[in-house]
């Protein structure tokens, strides 16, 4: 009891201060309607700022659901998107595939299993084999067109290609709009970029500038996109350039290609290997 006493008489200065300015205020309040509307105004703003504060909190403590909701709206958009990415990859496959037409190649679709692209000796390895039609010396192509590689083996079910970042790879090439010719390699370093040499010092090549196939190589089509010319040096005899080429296939994002047949390859392969030839070089010496 004689706690509670000395309890109340250290805070009754306080008790009788908040009772005086409650009753000041509120006679102030009754004093007039203006300001009694005044302090229903500054209340009702001070309630508003109360609520929201209040309605923040609780939207703070609804944000991990949120955020679930959100993740898996995500995961389903993603899920559609990759969808309509193969079935436009698909699409533009039979496209070109169509705009082939008939010819002297042959040629159908397939998708990549394995790719590297950070050795000396590359390799891509495609779900086609000899069941479907493949055989070596087959031309590996991007759905958009550009040269890949060619295929050097195949089994029924899967081929492996040599692509050009492989520092064995070699194709002829030629600058767009001229006559000009060289070859294709790798120097195993940039993934993104190759080599044109031997390039005629009349070339004259230019900064963004075609590199295409010259079919001489019976691989490839003619006029197959390779890449782009990025920059070009005269060799120290001055005779010729060697060119640094952007490549237009993406190796990294490499998931499906066009193999394409050569029909006349092993025709053109006997002619100029075969005995013909040879005793012809033979005559002349």
């Amino acid at each position: 009891m004689h706690k509670l006493v000395e309890f109340i008489r250290s805070i009754y200065v306080l008790v009788l201060f908040v009772a005086l300015e409650v009753l000041a205020i509120g006679y102030y309040a009754r004093s007039s309607y203006y300001t009694e509307a005044r302090l229903l105004a500054h209340s009702n703003r001070m309630l508003g700022a109360l609520r929201g504060l209040s309605a923040d909190v609780r939207r703070y403590f609804r944000l991990e659901g949120e955020n679930r909701v959100l993740l898996e709206r995500v995961a389903q958009l993603e899920e559609r998107l990759a969808q309509y990415e193969e079935a436009d990859a698909i699409s533009r496959l039979q496209r070109y595939v169509a705009d082939l037409g008939d010819s002297k190649y042959r040629v159908m679709t397939a998708s990549v299993v394995s790719n590297s692209i950070n050795r000396a000796q590359n390799f891509i390895t495609v779900n086609r084999g000899r069941n479907d039609g493949v055989i070596p010396d087959m031309a590996v192509l991007t759905p958009d067109g550009a040269v890949v590689g060619y295929v050097v083996d195949c089994t029924e079910r899967y081929a492996v290609a040599m692509p050009v970042l492989n520092t064995s790879f070699r194709a002829s090439g030629k600058l767009a709009g001229a006559d000009y010719c060289g070859s294709i390699l790798w120097d195993g370093g940039d993934p993104h970029a190759a080599i044109f040499a031997e390039l005629s010092k009349y070339a004259e090549p230019m900064v963004g500038q075609e590199v295409l196939t010259t079919g001489f190589s019976h691989f490839f089509p003619e006029d197959v996109l390779i890449g782009w010319v990025e920059s070009a040096t005269m060799n120290e005899t001055r005779t010729a350039y060697t060119v640094r080429v952007r490549l237009a296939a993406d190796f990294a994002r490499l998931t499906d290609v066009i193999l394409v047949e050569n029909r006349d390859f092993n025709q053109l392969q006997e002619l100029e290997h075969g005995e013909g030839v040879e005793q012809y070089l033979q005559k002349k010496q």
